[in-house]
């Protein structure tokens, strides 16, 4: 993320991501980090898993490397346009426009959920409110696999990708006590890199994953 003057209003994430359409895929599609996270969930997971994909963009990589798995997938996004692309390009899976803040799952209702990069446009508190929502949806002994931005921000307008936009987000170390203490997951490990958009447009982020489970009960 890149702070930069302007004085356009910021857009909504379901307008950034309407605007941004294919050009998102072209542009993270190839996350060397997002691969090896999603590729660590699948060596974890049975044939015919429930996993829940929030904020499933194009539904490619993240979505198609769970179907080709053999995963039960669910991808929810806020863009329509993006909702429109993934069922296109990822037909063996479901997909919903929908707000994670909105969507309405069961306790338990998935063996895994993957969360890659959709809290960046909300507030901090919101934040927090879906991460706890999210380990919710984990069944015990599932596994919740996110990542983020990590920064010291909170409603900070920048562009991003060309665009005006508003973020938050937190430190590692906040980031994973959340996943621990609020969310109550174990969390096995976390990585912090650095990936260079293929964008004229996107300045190198720092990323941060996060691989939590959710413990089963004794």
């Amino acid at each position: 993320m890149r702070e930069e003057g302007s004085e356009r209003k910021p857009l909504s994430a379901a307008e950034l991501f309407d605007g941004l359409g294919i050009a998102y895929e072209r542009a993270f599609g190839h996350l060397p980090e997002q691969l090896a996270a999603v590729d660590w969930l699948t060596d974890r997971l049975g044939a015919g898993a429930r996993v829940l994909d929030v904020g499933s963009g194009t539904g490619r990589p993240v979505a198609d490397r769970l179907v080709r798995a053999g995963c039960a997938v669910t991808g929810i996004d806020v863009s329509g346009e993006m909702v429109g692309l993934a069922r296109a390009q990822v037909p063996e899976a479901r997909f919903e426009q929908v707000d994670v803040r909105d969507y309405d799952a069961a306790p338990g209702s998935f063996d895994a959920v993957c969360a890659f990069f959709p809290l960046l446009m909300m507030s901090r508190a919101e934040a927090v409110a879906s991460l706890e929502r999210m380990a919710g949806w984990v069944a015990p002994g599932g596994y919740l696999v996110t990542a983020t931005v990590p920064a010291d921000v909170d409603g900070l307008e920048i562009e991003w990708m060309g665009r005006p936009v508003r973020v938050s987000s937190f430190p590692v170390e906040e980031y994973v006590r959340t996943l621990r203490e609020d969310c109550g997951l174990e969390v096995l490990r976390h990585e912090v890199s650095v990936f260079r958009p293929d964008d004229e447009r996107a300045a190198p982020e720092e990323h941060l994953f996060c691989f939590a489970r959710r413990v089963e009960p004794v």
